[in-house]
Order: C-alpha cells, then sequence, then structure tokens
C-alpha cells in the first residue's frame, strides 16, 4: 500500500484553487487571487542585464510569462475540465506534498511518444499523471522532455504541450532541438535561419541573442532573382527586411526547423557554401570559403498525423550536401548537426535535467538512472545508448510502438527493452527501480522505511531550508561536475 499523508515529507502545502507555474517555487505573495500565475519579481530582476535575449533562466520565464498572460487564462479557464477542451491546462489533481523520487527520471521525445499529428497519443496523459504522483506508490518522478522539433520558442512549445497534455510544463525542463544553438551566440554576428512557419525562426534566433538575423525572405526581396519559381507572398514581402546583400557578409546558416520550401532553401545553401566568404552573389573558386551551416537534427523521418513516416530535416541535409557535389564536380560539404542523437545533446539534456532537479524539487545530485523514451531507433535509441557508454549516470534506452519504429521489424538499433506505448514505459521504469531497491515481503509492497531510504531525497536536519528562496540558475551554465562543453563538441558532424 502507498504510505499513508502523515508518513510523508512536506516541502510546500498545497492551496486549493490557486495554478502554480511549475518551472519556479513561488511564495504566497507571488500568487494573485481567482488563479493568476504570477512570475515572482525577483526572479524578473535575477541579473537583469542578462535578460536582453541573452538565453538565461530568468529570460526563459520572462518569455513564459508573456505568452501565458496573452493566453488570458483568468477568463478562459474552465471552471472545470470537460470533453470539450481536453488540452486546457489544469492544476495538478495531486497535493504539492507528495514527495519526489531521487533516484531515478525520465526524459521524453514528444513525437511519435506523447504527441503525433498534434494530438496526445491517449496513453501519454495518463503517464504523466502517473510520473506527476497518480501512483500506486504515492510519489513524483522529476522528467524533461528532449524533442529534435523545432521552429518555436521553448516557451510557446512548453504552452502547446501544456495544453496538449493537461499538465503545466516549464521552459526550465524542454530543450528542442535548436536550444543548443543559443550558445553559438558569441561566435557568429549576422546569422542566416532557415525553416519553420512566418518569422518564428527569426524570432527564436533573436530571443537567443544573435545580433543580426536575415532569412531566406530578406534576400528574396533583395533580388527575386535568386529563386526564379518562387515569389513572396504579401504578407512575406512585408515582413521580409531590405539590405543591400552584396554587402552583408553571411557568417553562419542555422537550419532551425524543418524547411517551407526546399527548393528556394537549398537554392540559397548551396548559394552561400559556393560563395566568397558569405556573400550572396559571389562564387569561390575553391568552393572552400562559404560559411558553415548547421542543422537541429538529424532525423530523415518522423512521426506525424500520416499512417506512414514523413520525411524530415535530415533529408534535406542530404539533398543539400549531395547535390554541392554534384554542382562542385565533387568537391564535399561538410556540415554540422546538433539534436539527437548527438553526444552534445545529451551532455546538454543532463546539465538541464540536474538543474531542473535542483530548482524545483531541492535536489542537488544527478539521477542515479535516467530512463530515456523514444520512437525512433536512429536518433532516441542510438543517442541514449552512445551516451550511456560515457555518462557517469545509466542512460537507459527504452522504444515505444508508437510512432516511427514499427511493431516486429529488427530496429536499427537495440534499446533495453521495447513498449507499446509510453505509459507502459513509464510503468516499466518504476517497477524496475523498486524492485532494484528491494520489496517487502511476497505481496511485492515497498515497506515505507524503506522506500524512504531507497528513493526520496535527503532532507538533512534543517527542514525549514525548504522555505527559503531557491537561487535562479542560468540552465546554460556548467553544472559543478558537469561535462564541460564547446559550441565545437555540441555539434558534431555525421
Amino acid at each position: 500500500m502507498a504510505p499513508s499523508k502523515d508518513s510523508l515529507l512536506s516541502a510546500s502545502k498545497h492551496r486549493p484553487g490557486i495554478r502554480r507555474l511549475s518551472s519556479m517555487t513561488a511564495t504566497p505573495t507571488d500568487v494573485q487571487p481567482g488563479g493568476v500565475i504570477v512570475v515572482p519579481e525577483r526572479l524578473m530582476n535575477h541579473q537583469r542585464s542578462k535578460t536582453h535575449h541573452g538565453g538565461t533562466f530568468a529570460a526563459s520565464m520572462e518569455n513564459a510569462r508573456v505568452e501565458l498572460s496573452a493566453l488570458n487564462l483568468e477568463d478562459d479557464q474552465p471552471s472545470s475540465p470537460s470533453e470539450n477542451s481536453p488540452i486546457t491546462p489544469r492544476s495538478p489533481q495531486t497535493p504539492a506534498e507528495i514527495p519526489t523520487v531521487d533516484t531515478f527520471a525520465f526524459a521524453f521525445d514528444i513525437d511519435g511518444v506523447l504527441i503525433r499529428g498534434g494530438a496526445p497519443i491517449p496513453e501519454a496523459i495518463e503517464a504523466m499523471k502517473v510520473l506527476n504522483g497518480e501512483n500506486e506508490y504515492g510519489l513524483k518522478i522529476p522528467y524533461i522532455f528532449l524533442t529534435n522539433g523545432g521552429g518555436k520558442t521553448e516557451a510557446e512549445r512548453c504552452i502547446d504541450l501544456s495544453r496538449q497534455l493537461d499538465i503545466e510544463v516549464a521552459p526550465a525542463q524542454f530543450i528542442c532541438g535548436h536550444t543548443p544553438m543559443r550558445e553559438m551566440v558569441e561566435k557568429h554576428e549576422t546569422v542566416l535561419v532557415i525553416g519553420g512557419e512566418g518569422e518564428k525562426c527569426r524570432e527564436v534566433a533573436e530571443g537567443y541573442g544573435f545580433k543580426d538575423v536575415v532569412t531566406p525572405g530578406d534576400l528574396i526581396k533583395d533580388n527575386p532573382h535568386t529563386t526564379p519559381f518562387r515569389r513572396l507572398t504579401e504578407d512575406e514581402f512585408t515582413c521580409s527586411k531590405k539590405r543591400d546583400f552584396s554587402k552583408t557578409k553571411i557568417d553562419a546558416v542555422f537550419v532551425f526547423a524543418d524547411s517551407r520550401d526546399w527548393a528556394s532553401d537549398i537554392q540559397i545553401m548551396l548559394d552561400l557554401a559556393m560563395s566568397k566568404g558569405g556573400y550572396m552573389g559571389t562564387l569561390s573558386e575553391t568552393f572552400d570559403e562559404g560559411p558553415p551551416i548547421y542543422f537541429s537534427h538529424n532525423d530523415i523521418v518522423w512521426s506525424a498525423a500520416h499512417d506512414n513516416v514523413r520525411i524530415g530535416m535530415g533529408a534535406l541535409r542530404k539533398m543539400v550536401e549531395m547535390l554541392f557535389k554534384d554542382v562542385t564536380k565533387g568537391k564535399e560539404l561538410e556540415t554540422i548537426a546538433f539534436g539527437k542523437p548527438q553526444i552534445g545533446t545529451f551532455e546538454f539534456a543532463t546539465r538541464l535535467l540536474q538543474q531542473w532537479r535542483k530548482d524545483e524539487h531541492r535536489i542537488n545530485a544527478p539521477p542515479e538512472t535516467v530512463y530515456f523514451v523514444g520512437d525512433t531507433p536512429e536518433s532516441d535509441v542510438q543517442g541514449t545508448n552512445r551516451f550511456n557508454e560515457k555518462a557517469k549516470n545509466d542512460w537507459y534506452s527504452i522504444l515505444v510502438e508508437t510512432g516511427v519504429y514499427q511493431a516486429g521489424t529488427e530496429p536499427a538499433h537495440k534499446p533495453r527493452i521495447t513498449v507499446s506505448n509510453v505509459l507502459e514505459a513509464v510503468k516499466h521504469g518504476m517497477k524496475r527501480e523498486f524492485e532494484l531497491k528491494g520489496q517487502n515481503g511476497s505481496k511485492g509492497v515497498f515497506n515505507t522505511l524503506e522506500l524512504r531510504k531507497a528513493l526520496l531525497k535527503p532532507l538533512g536536519d534543517d527542514v525549514s531550508a525548504l522555505s527559503k528562496e531557491v537561487k535562479v540558475f542560468d540552465i546554460m551554465t556548467p553544472i559543478a561536475g558537469s561535462t564541460s562543453e564547446t559550441p565545437e563538441n555540441l555539434a558534431t558532424p555525421l
């Protein structure tokens, strides 16, 4: 049986009717009456010089505050959930005093694992409830999201995911394929961003702190002959910025999200790859003077609403490299990929998870085991297995059958276990942990004392410390004991 309420150690008191933004620990003065989310002033004032799109935790929270405010949650929130509004965020149903597991955590891919075609996979909502404490053991389990998808700010993606899964997802527990690209800000001055809808990717890049961001629309507006078969729409023409690109040096190309016009985007990338030093309209004699080209991930296919998989950014990358070789009569183009299965992305995830556990759950130590749940053997499983070989803790790969991987086939990279869906993945990880830590008698139920000793975070003698403010950390700052990173080892060529 689950531990009784009286036996659980409380970190904070639950306040019914008040919505809690789970990316921070709010004091009573931080929450206004009526269930309105309020970002504490102390968070907004923290290192304010860094919140000018400098990629800090506080900047992420400011983005989330603005965008959540725009949703007008106070007016739009229904009084009770209904079948007609399945994606409206709500407060967790489990009390805040439920203790948090210390020894393990989960990391999830999104498309094909939790979401498919914009709709939640049925078992995903139940899986999130289990992680948030609605389980037979009465325990919360920390988790983060690690997706190769992108094209929006992390705050926007969190709002989308919160609605889809009926939970609260914070920017501080979320990594897009392009999130680690923010560490390239100081390296490149003028950058071209490709992919996504409208001006979204320009906004993402500027939010990361890139000083001068241009888009394919800007290039086409300057010279319509750049793409003979594409004409800008009226909205695209209005949003695109006019400038003289014959005098503009483009230092790098970043493919943030899937291209909406492959032919035009490939043409522009080839023009720059063959240019003299990144100037449009020039042509290098050696074809090795162009700017570097970065892709936020390398997935050839991905799981969408269609019955069959759809081609993704990895296919675009292959086409650019292949066409460059053809038009240059044999020269090789070396591009660079972020995202899974790159080791740097998992190192980044390790830092994010450790910081999230520290800020949200008061656990100042890495978990012994991280269960990574994915649907793509070539990225999710391969990346987890490769990282596990060098990680200090155990990264345990779980493959689900709700996305790219087809049940009954032999995966290109073998996971530790294959299960039918994400709920079964969560149940497997929990069962494995509890069995490893020991059971009580033939019923297989944990003794409460053993449960505390084996799984709960140590509170120490000074329990009052839980009521103190939590320092806001920049999620980009390396944590003591973690692997140091540079842009060179964050992204690696394939």
